[in-house]
């Protein structure tokens, strides 16, 4: 059986399909019976929990609070700004009826036709359009903003081609939409989230960012602006992995949301949302993993340390579990995740095989030998080397190894991108990197129809202006037209 838990393809052989089998094998997720849509599983869900929980302090950090909004949206809602409902038509799920009947004719339950909704419901593929027409209510003055609100939801855009995390039907995520007397107000909070997603990505998920704008062709439905976070995955490909947005005014026009400035004249108030979801799982597990499997980090691993006693009878386990126990209290006192796995239902090499596969940061291991030499394995996930240690002390080298593990992680990462970023100056040799898995920093003549023309060719898209980076003017690659900077090219998931 532990063979059969490591049995993966390799990622040189099929990088798509070593994907999907960690996903399963690593006990994250599994497909659903709903077309399109997965079952989380229990170990999967830790590690998202874990997300959540972090980001959720962050934003509360920042004055934000949780509200919830309903799942359904009046169809007439989502069509009051123009751009949104375009950008969603195509995506959307929608309810029609109320209620089931038995079918007549014998074939189970059919749509009771009498039963059709006045007003068709749309299941939500973002909130902007409940959340705004909702602060209608909440919005009077200036002093009732800015408002700051967040929610943890799941919504559904109907997709056709999908893959656990990465693109589901239905996915878990949170949106943050926030209200301000000003454009100023607005714009400093939008950057502010994208610098949090930069931060959270970076220092908990081991995985370097580059954060910048998104090209008017790539940007959020009815926003004046998006920014985002862009990772390199080991393929060479991006992934977007958070999004901030200035909506401007739009959906405060759309809804009719005002308030009383100081001058007591009525003004349109200015909005932002911004988001993550569950496809920081797929980021996870494309940033690190290996062909063994899994690969943690440590601050977002549900075990942090696995310690598994190989014993021959009831009284070698006594007495390993008498030397393990005081480890185990040490371990959590110093805020340590840790799982003494003494079951005996599975023999060590299949638990050290499934914690490999999960990706557990740290594994210990202690016999009888051990016992009488007062000494224990220890192995690291990241690079899979193993060192025998005296148990006196272990405590505290298991801590400083799990800072080493998370920044060795991000290192290695951070590595491989800037081996793989490069800058291209002819369109010849872009459309052959580009095939080689690399970013590509290039002169862009800021047309949309040269944007389109480069995708139709390679399947690559500006994945973002970044913030930070070569700002001399050059020529476009593609019309020799001139070019204020190089962009962020890639092709991406």
């Amino acid at each position: 059986m532990a063979k059969e838990l490591k049995n993966f393809t390799k990622r040189s052989d099929n990088y798509s399909q070593w994907y999907n089998e960690l996903v399963v094998k690593a006990d994250l997720a599994e497909q659903s019976a709903v077309r399109g849509c997965m079952v989380i599983k229990p170990y999967g869900y830790a590690i998202w929990e874990k997300m959540q929980q972090t980001l959720d302090r962050m934003f509360k950090e920042t004055g934000v609070q949780n509200a919830y909004f309903p799942l359904l949206i009046p169809k007439s809602f989502l069509c009051r700004e123009a751009e949104h409902v375009e950008g969603f038509a195509k995506e959307c799920a929608v309810v029609t009826h109320y209620r089931l009947k038995n079918d007549p004719d014998g074939n189970g339950v059919i749509v009771d036709p009498a039963a059709r909704l006045e007003e068709e419901l749309i299941v939500r593929p973002t909130s902007e359009t409940i959340i705004w027409g909702t602060y209608k209510n909440w919005i009077t003055s200036y002093r009732d903003l800015p408002l700051l609100v967040n929610q943890w939801a799941n919504v559904m855009r109907w997709e056709m081609r999908t893959r656990m995390f990465l693109r589901t039907s239905e996915f878990l995520w949170q949106e943050g939409h926030c209200a301000h007397a000003t454009a100023e107000e607005s714009e400093a909070r939008t950057i502010q989230m994208i610098n949090l997603y930069g931060d959270f990505a970076e220092k908990y998920m081991a995985m370097p960012v580059i954060k910048g704008t998104k090209s008017a062709n790539e940007r959020f439905a009815g926003a004046l602006n998006t920014y985002t976070i862009e990772a390199m995955m080991q393929d060479g490909k991006a992934l977007q992995s958070g999004t901030s947005h200035n909506l401007g005014q739009n959906f405060a026009k759309a809804f009719d949301v005002t308030f009383m400035n100081k001058d007591n004249k009525p003004e349109y108030v200015w909005a932002n949302s911004w988001g993550v979801s569950t496809r920081l799982m797929g980021a996870l597990i494309m940033t690190h993993s290996d062909d063994n499997g899994l690969v943690l980090p440590p601050k977002l691993a549900p075990i942090q340390v696995v310690i598994v006693p190989i014993y021959k009878n009831e009284e070698g386990l006594k007495a390993i579990s008498e030397k393990v126990m005081p480890i185990v209290e040490e371990l959590k006192a110093l805020g340590i995740s840790v799982k003494y796995d003494d079951a005996d239902n599975k023999r060590p090499g299949f638990k050290f095989a499934d914690y490999e596969v999960k990706g557990v940061p740290i594994r210990l291991a202690i016999g009888q030998r051990d016992l009488e030499e007062g000494t224990v394995e220890l192995m690291r996930r990241d690079t899979l080397e193993k060192e025998t240690l005296p148990i006196e002390g272990i405590a505290g080298v298991v801590k400083s190894l799990l800072d080493e593990i998370q920044e060795n992680l991000f290192n290695k990462a951070l590595k491989m991108r800037q081996e793989r970023t490069i800058e291209v100056d002819a369109y010849d040799e872009f459309k052959k990197k580009i095939e080689e898995g690399y970013f590509i920093l290039a002169h862009w003549d800021g047309t949309t129809e040269t944007e389109e023309k480069i995708k139709e060719d390679t399947k690559a898209t500006i994945r973002c202006i970044p913030f930070e980076g070569d700002l001399t003017p050059g020529t476009d690659m593609v019309t020799g037209k001139p070019s204020a900077r190089r962009v962020l090219f890639a092709k991406a998931y």
